[in-house]
């Protein structure tokens, strides 16, 4: 199934695939988060939907509603104010209507379904958002994170903050597309006034579900210390690093080849295998 519209509780329609092989067995579930300036069909994911649903999974994908495309635009950034106003509530809201649709007597799929065993899989900051819908939510049976973010105030440097308390506003570029992306004052307000929800350290420590983390040693985003502080944090935390393997593990986007990139094949093995455990 490509492109399901499915309707966030924020006001945005988004768009959701399903790769599935039907063959009237029941099969675990892998919901899949992309992270910022992330989309659903960026790179190779759609291939890795193939890999999974090739695994015995039912492997679901889908845009956050507020990542700045849109159902006539899914591979663009043609909504810049809709990126500018999404905040980590939303993506975890967004999260929470996928899991509804998935285990809804209307799912389309729901003869292929296990509903007992449901998994998520978040690359970067989608993978801290899988890791706090986890702590909040008895639905979630496992979480597997790639070059995960493990908290997102983390990284907001005073500049930044003090530029957008005065403006309102930052734009981040995008290389790939040349494009100025807003971030409007919005995300950090919604984040301070959520703290309870939105800090991830605190979220790992309540966590009662197996998570495995993978992360790549020379990730130029995110440094190596986000997973294994992880392992810190949660004795049901297993850390994997990839030795050498970059954020995306070798994905680029547009895809070249129908194969995954070695680093992201050796992630997926190593993410099946915990799936299937």
């Amino acid at each position: 199934m490509k492109n399901k519209i499915l309707e966030s509780k924020h006001g945005r329609s988004f768009l959701a695939d399903v790769h599935v092989k039907e063959d009237g067995n029941k099969k675990p579930v892998v919901i899949f988060c992309h992270g910022f300036k992330g989309f659903k069909d960026w790179g190779c994911f759609g291939q890795l939907g193939d890999a999974f649903s090739e695994a015995g999974f039912v492997f679901v994908k889908f845009n956050f509603s507020h990542n700045g495309t849109t159902l006539d635009a899914p591979l663009d950034f043609a909504d810049l104010e809709a990126f500018g106003y999404n905040n980590f509530t939303i993506e975890l809201d967004d999260l929470g209507v996928v899991l509804d649709w998935v285990l809804s007597p209307d799912f389309e799929y729901k003869n292929e379904t296990d509903p007992a065993n449901i998994n998520l899989i978040g690359h970067s900051r989608g993978g801290g958002i899988c890791l706090l819908k986890g702590a909040e939510d008895e639905r979630v049976t496992k979480i597997a994170t790639w070059a995960l973010v493990n908290e997102f105030g983390k990284f907001w440097n005073a500049g930044a903050m003090e530029t957008i308390k005065r403006d309102g506003v930052i734009y981040v570029p995008n290389a790939r597309t040349n494009q100025k992306m807003p971030i409007y004052w919005q995300l950090y307000e919604n984040y301070l006034a959520n703290l309870d929800r939105l800090h991830i350290p605190n979220s790992v420590k309540r966590l009662t579900q197996p998570v495995l983390v993978v992360h790549g040693t020379n990730d130029e985003t995110v440094p190596v210390s986000s997973a294994t502080e992880l392992g810190e944090w949660n004795e049901n935390v297993e850390v994997y690093l990839l030795p050498d393997a970059n954020h995306n593990f070798g994905a680029k986007h547009p895809c070249t080849g129908d194969a995954l990139p070695a680093d992201m094949q050796l992630a997926f093995n190593k993410t099946v295998s915990f799936f299937k455990a």
